[in-house]
């Protein structure tokens, strides 16, 4: 029982370290280009165009490029970054954010729960796939970016009908990852704490522990803090919970 109270105390720390250790960047406008992918000339007009949506619709649309997910998978971030940024009106979580991270070749639709009636997961997938990612694949990044975020736009205010939005007949649709995978990483997880324990002590074990925290101190994100955001842009508090969909290339 000792050993098993010192596994769950040990693996909280490591949770807890993790969690610090990845740092979001922070919300300049309704877009971040943390990578530089996009000329000023392309951020501005998108700016422009993600402004001009808010103001009649009321609902709030980022794009995120980031330089990295930070070792976590693209999901799990987009959700920190929706809920972290608070897109969308506070209580009717009316945000969707279009993630792009370049290095790890993932891009992601994240949607808050007031949109998600509208832009559905399926919407989402059809948008990745046949209008952003054919983008990218050609070399042309900042096009598919462009793109996609009209087509998230277009979608939101209804000037895409059903049928259009119909997948291609044949295409083969990747799934997300089923839920439950992630309950098997922390059982895994915590196995291995076990094993650390019964083989290093907890005292050795959270010199490990201290260990993370200094190298995470010295060489983490020096991204800026959640929330705020400069240029007269903030997030009205919204968040959501994991829907919309995700791409690789």
């Amino acid at each position: 029982m000792r050993t098993f109270s010192a596994t769950v105390l040990v693996a909280l720390l490591f949770v807890s370290v993790a969690l610090a250790a990845i740092k979001l960047p922070a919300l300049t406008g309704r877009v971040v280009d943390e990578a530089g992918a996009l000329s000023s000339t392309q951020r501005s007009a998108l700016e422009t165009e993600l402004a001009t949506h808010e103001q009649k619709t009321g609902q709030q649309v980022v794009v995120a490029i980031v330089k990295s997910l930070q070792g976590v998978e693209i999901e799990e971030y987009g959700v920190d970054l929706i809920r972290g940024w608070g897109i969308g009106q506070k209580g009717k979580n009316t945000g969707a954010i279009l993630l792009v991270a370049p290095n790890e070749k993932r891009v992601r639709i994240e949607v808050g729960y007031g949109l998600e009636g509208s832009l559905t997961d399926a919407a989402s997938r059809v948008i990745i796939e046949r209008t952003i990612l054919p983008q990218i694949k050609r070399g042309d990044l900042p096009a598919g970016v462009l793109a996609g975020a009209h087509e998230m736009l277009r979608v939101l205010t209804g000037e895409l009908s059903a049928e259009e939005l119909a997948p291609v007949q044949g295409a083969v649709a990747v799934p997300d990852p089923p839920a439950w995978t992630g309950y098997v990483i922390i059982v895994l997880f915590l196995l291995f704490v076990f094993w650390r324990v019964r083989t290093r002590g907890v005292v050795g074990t959270l010199l490990d522990v201290i260990w993370v925290v200094a190298s995470s101190s010295r060489g983490g994100s020096s991204g800026g803090s959640w929330g705020g955001g400069g240029g007269g842009f903030s997030g009205g508090g919204g968040s959501g919970g994991g829907g919309g969909a995700s791409g690789s290339w």
